[in-house]
This record gives C-alpha cells, structure tokens and sequence, in this order.
C-alpha cells in the first residue's frame, strides 16, 4: 500500500514542538492522522474541483504524553474543501479546511489494505 504519490522516505521523528503552522484569515491547515504502516509516505491533497494544484507531506512519528502518533501536517492552505487521495488516483475523503484553524483527519485503518 503506498499513499500519496508513492514517495517514501526515512524520517527521524518529529521533537517536541517542532511543527510552526502558517495560519490566519483565509489560511488554515490540515493534520491528518494515520496508522504507523504509512510512516514515510507521501499524502497529497488538493482542493475540490481542481485535481492538479496538489501538495504533499511525508508521515511522521510524533512523540507525545501517551506514546507516538504518526501524522502529516499540511499548513499554508487556502481555505475550502480538500480530497485526501489514498493513491495517485483515488481519492480517499473530502475535508473542510478553515481560516485561523487546523482540520483534523484520521485515516482510516481498512484504507491501508
């Protein structure tokens, strides 16, 4: 299974307090939270209507209180509505994005098979 445009990478995880998000009017992000399988992985996403304007970050292992959470922080993005694509070409969900807030997804562990 590969996410994303099919990129992997080998990552060191993310310190504490490492992630500086690009938010404000107009602007917001998208953490999208995912099972380990996928730590390296590429996730796109792009918004709705418009397949070609994709962007991508690599899932990362996150330490926090209870353990690691694996993750992908997208910032920087245009408020609307984005698709989360499993693949190249198959979109996995659509997520509401808004100015001055993050959006928060999980992926869903049967879309890893």
């Amino acid at each position: 299974m590969s996410a994303g445009g099919h990129h992997h990478h080998t990552l060191d995880p993310s310190g504490q307090g490492t992630v500086v998000l690009n938010i404000g009017a107009g602007i917001g992000a998208l953490v999208i939270y995912t099972p380990g399988g996928l730590h390296g992985h590429e996730i796109e996403v792009s918004p709705v209507g418009d397949t070609t304007a994709r962007t991508h970050a690599a899932v990362r292992a996150r330490y926090v209180r209870d353990g690691v959470l694996f993750s992908v922080v997208i910032d920087d993005l245009a408020e609307g509505r984005y698709v989360v694509w499993r693949d190249p070409v198959t979109p996995l969900a659509e997520v509401d994005v808004r100015g001055g807030a993050v959006t928060e997804y999980e992926w869903p562990v049967a879309a890893m098979a």
